[in-house]
């Protein structure tokens, strides 16, 4: 069985314990010494790791990875955060610091709200509505 980790790169891990814990309702379990916190209460667990900003996200030769940058960045992977209700969902995150960058809008599966953590990374609060994914399947395998 393959078991999902969830690993986000943050600069102040104090603050991202903060965040992640109002945000998403989650839990401390088990700290890493100064450099990293597992979070519990999801599907998968999230643990967050203290990386300075500036510092290379690789030390492999010849990696042409961009140096960490915790300002407002796109990348292909990010959250999707299932939620029974989506209005609270987004003000318990909206006061825990995230940024709305889209408000909640409706969709053949359900509605969904787009935000950005404090750490500049992007992520979707969703709610699934009637037959949620299946309503949108077009087969299967």
């Amino acid at each position: 069985m393959t078991k999902l980790l969830i690993n986000i790169d943050v600069d102040d891990l104090a603050r991202a314990v903060d965040f992640y814990t109002r945000a998403f309702e989650l839990t401390v379990g088990r700290r890493f010494g100064d450099g990293g916190v597992e979070l519990l209460g999801g599907t998968s667990p999230i643990y967050l790791l203290l990386k300075p900003a500036g510092t290379a996200p690789s030390a492999a030769a010849g990696s042409v990875a961009r140096a960490r940058d915790y300002g407002r960045h796109w990348t292909p992977v990010h959250l999707d955060v299932a939620v029974d209700d989506l209005e609270a969902a987004v003000k318990r995150a909206e006061a825990a610091g995230a940024t709305l960058e889209q408000p909640i809008v409706a969709s053949g599966w359900g509605r969904m709200a787009l935000l950005a953590d404090p750490f500049g990374h992007g992520f979707c609060v969703l709610q699934f509505e009637g037959e949620g994914y299946d309503a949108i399947a077009t087969g299967r395998g």
